[in-house]
């Protein structure tokens, strides 16, 4: 007798609960794509959050979120305007109304922006203040003074029309100014430790092993499968899509970790991008000024590098640089009682526009980076209408393996130019077995400005994609030879 599939209908009903202001909150028969500005302000009231681009953009519907890790709670910014509602179950959750030890009273972040004038219109101020919150807790708390490339970082993924930033930076660089205030930790976790984890045969799935995840998927292929939600989070808001189930995998322990192995690093599929940049910069240091264009603080503290790699965008800024690197996936499945795996190099997984050749029970679940060979030479280039908190319009990442001027190897990985991720080939047998040279330079760039077809879009013509490919090829062999003021990064 065959066994059924279970019918989102059939499947358990949803009780949501978290920690907020140190008490377990729990609501019943929250939809699986109720986002956690909406449960925030319409179920709670809690108006303090706002709502402004619904896109991830602005942050200010910014709250914080923590984990516990090790004994400790582990903080996260992120955007709550994006983010489902049920992502939060056995978390803890503030916003800017939490702050306050006292009725009356202000947190050190809400009086620094007091003192030195860092609200005006006051829209965008619940975000900012809790941006700087996890800022807070991440180094006043742990005793330490915060600079202003710490504030910057921290800051990047709120925008205000009014301020100009100058006051908002000073008022997080003097936040230790004040008496501290801690969270009353050990209450939050003992908080947590009483709430019931949800399992994967749910309306909203939170598996925590592996295996578990690969048989939700293989029951559920139909199921919406998210890790930070950061991109699909938008089909809620700007798309109008609706949710009946949904499958989570940023809980599995397996896959929240990055592994060191003697030729790779593998890079799980819940491993947020800030994490999964940061093992790559710890081989690679230019990678970290790349990764830290990778949009804004929030983005990369709630969003993964799994999640962004099976998305697929051709405008996502993580697959140029994993083609470049030549990284592969690694593709699991639940079949016949056990778990299969294959691997394929990353450039061969998309067939088209947010299209790839997984299997409808496959999941993503690592990413295998090489390690730096002593030969290699990396340079990652992105380009976009704005510096900070922003898509691409071209992103071009080149890898040379050189023996003295002579190219042994060439990878290319280029975003921005077709409907997919793409590795300019044709431009790599231009450069393989040739010296460095102006003259191999400018061979170069006349073949991968012919290697593709960009469109025209919002972001820039055919044309101008077509003229900066090139430009940024001769921008890597101007850096290359030691030349210095190249990038804005030279000039700060």
């Amino acid at each position: 007798m065959t066994k059924q599939k279970p019918s989102p209908a059939a499947l358990k009903p949803q009780t949501l609960v978290f920690v907020r202001r140190g008490e377990a909150v729990a609501l019943n028969n929250v939809p699986p794509d109720r986002t956690l500005l909406d449960l925030l302000r319409e179920d709670l009231r809690s108006c303090d959050t706002k709502e402004g681009c619904a896109a991830g953009d602005c942050g200010a519907c910014t709250v914080v979120v923590a984990q516990a890790c090790g004994g400790k709670l582990a903080y996260r910014a992120v955007n709550s305007c994006i983010r489902p509602a049920h992502s939060v179950h056995g978390l803890a959750v503030w916003t800017a109304g939490d702050l306050a030890a006292t009725p009356g009273s202000l947190h050190p972040a809400q009086q620094a922006m007091v003192d030195h004038h860092g609200s005006q219109c006051g829209f965008c101020t619940p975000g900012f203040v809790m941006s700087l919150f996890g800022l807070y807790q991440d180094s006043v708390c742990q005793g330490q003074a915060v600079n202003r490339e710490q504030a910057q970082h921290a800051l990047s993924g709120n925008l205000c029309r009014c301020t100009g930033y100058r006051p908002i930076v000073q008022a997080a660089c003097h936040m230790g100014d004040y008496p501290v205030q801690r969270v009353d930790e050990p209450a939050v976790l003992h908080a947590l430790a009483g709430i019931e984890p949800r399992g994967a045969d749910a309306d909203y799935g939170l598996p925590e092993r592996l295996e578990d995840l690969l048989r939700a998927r293989s029951q559920s292929p139909q199921a919406t499968l998210i890790a930070g939600a950061t991109d699909a989070g938008l089909q809620l808001t700007q798309g109008r899509q609706r949710w009946r189930q949904v499958i989570d995998l940023s809980r599995v322990a397996e896959l929240r970790v990055v592994e060191d192995y003697p030729h790779h690093i593998a890079i799980g599929a819940a491993v947020n991008l800030q994490h999964a940049f940061e093992a790559l910069a710890q081989e690679r240091p230019h990678v970290q000024a790349f990764a830290n264009r990778f949009a804004g603080w929030p983005i990369r503290q709630s969003g993964t590098l799994g999640g962004n790699v099976a998305n697929g965008s051709p405008i996502g800024d993580s697959m140029p640089l994993l083609i470049a690197l030549g990284a592969h996936v690694v593709l699991m499945a639940w079949r016949r009682g056990r778990i299969v795996h294959r691997e394929l190099p990353l450039e061969t997984l998309y067939t088209g526009y947010r299209q790839n050749l997984m299997a409808p029970d496959e999941v993503l679940c690592w990413i295998k980076v090489p390690r730096p060979t002593p030969h290699e030479w990396l340079g990652a280039y992105k380009v976009s209408k704005r510096v900070e908190d922003d898509i691409s319009a071209i992103c071009l990442v080149v890898q040379l393996q050189r023996q003295g001027q002579r190219i042994t190897q060439a990878s290319i990985g280029v975003g921005g130019v077709a409907a997919t991720p793409v590795r300019a080939v044709h431009t790599e047998a231009a450069l393989r077995g040739r010296d460095w040279t102006p003259d191999t330079v400018q061979k170069a760039q006349a073949v991968l400005r012919q290697e593709f077809e960009p469109i025209s879009d919002m972001r820039a013509s055919s044309a101008y994609r077509r003229e900066v490919l090139g430009n940024l090829l001769q921008r890597a062999w101007l850096e290359s030879t030691g030349q210095t003021e190249i990038r804005l990064e030279d000039l700060a």
